[in-house]
């Protein structure tokens, strides 16, 4: 691997936090479930996340010895975080040699959240990494970007120019009456949307992490725990051959599973999220093998000799 390029030819890694990841080809699979999936769903302390940095570390190849890491439920979207920097330091980037963070969200991930970081929260401590020249959120269409929600979104990515919203049907007006208008990009279709995202990646060829929330995609390509967004299959398949040869690392969230807190905060928060992963569903097998094949695409087109 270089600085540049990722090869996805290395074994994907799934980190197996809520059994929801189907079989990969080749892939190397850390049970973590049983001790950290109650710790780290849909958020935790910033002292639970310096030791699951350590677990990640210590079990995880090399980070040139692996590809795309697979993290289950979009409630561990926040472990991009730690992924992220381990792959800073495998390329030696700096802020004179920077690099790009590229996430496909229906949500900002750039929201308040008092008590560490979680799966909402993420996206504000990667962008002020000053080794990240920027990271662009693609595919929004939740109201978390909305007027309603404004307040809650954290300002010092978007006043700093180091994080841009990119959303389809959602009033974003507020954010010109603070100065904020060129960090949120609105489209009126997601056709749109995603071909304007295409001319981004075109003028500016820096090497590229990519984080891929399945949330982002409409329930007609697959089903998650989240409300969804509008993107497709095709939309994926062609910001994949664009990115081709410039990936420095890539992980996946997304997948669907159910889960019960014994935690009262993260039942409390996880149902005012609307949120109900403790509700079990009769179409979660049907679900779960239409992401199995979903991953399985994805890694086939993460591959640069595919």
């Amino acid at each position: 691997m270089t600085s540049a390029s990722m090869t996805q030819t290395q074994p994907p890694v799934v980190l197996d936090l809520d059994a929801s990841v189907g079989a990969l080809p080749g892939e190397v699979r850390l049970p973590l479930k049983d001790a950290w999936q109650e710790r780290l769903r849909f958020g935790c302390g910033l002292r639970t996340l310096a030791s699951f940095r350590e677990v990640l570390d210590a079990a995880l190849p090399a980070f040139g010895d692996h590809g795309t890491v697979f993290m289950g439920s979009g409630d561990f979207h926040h472990l991009s975080w730690p992924l992220v920097e381990r792959c800073i330091a495998a390329g030696a980037f700096s802020a004179a040699q920077p690099l790009h963070v590229l996430v496909l969200d229906n949500h900002p991930d750039n929201m308040r959240f008092p008590f560490g970081v979680h799966c909402g929260s993420w996206v504000r401590r990667v962008a002020l990494l000053p080794q990240v020249a920027h990271v662009d959120v693609v595919g929004i269409t939740s109201p978390d970007i909305g007027t309603g929600h404004a307040w809650e979104n954290y300002l010092a990515p978007l006043r700093a120019g180091k994080l841009t919203y990119w959303s389809t049907g959602v009033d974003t007006g507020w954010a010109r009456w603070l100065g904020l208008g060129g960090r949120m990009r609105s489209f009126p279709d997601v056709d749109a949307l995603v071909e304007a995202v295409m001319g981004m990646l075109n003028r500016q060829r820096l090497p590229t992490y990519l984080s891929i929330d399945k949330d982002a995609f409409s329930p007609r390509v697959v089903r998650t725990n989240w409300d969804q967004g509008l993107l497709e299959a095709r939309h994926m398949a062609a910001l994949l051959t664009l990115l081709r040869g410039r990936l420095a690392g890539s992980d996946v969230t997304g997948d669907v599973s159910t889960h019960r807190y014994a935690t009262a905060w993260k039942r409390w928060l996880s149902a005012g999220d609307g949120q109900d992963t403790g509700a079990e569903h009769a179409d979660l097998p049907a679900w779960q093998a239409a992401q199995a094949a979903f991953n399985v695409w994805l890694l086939d087109l993460l591959d640069p000799d595919s």
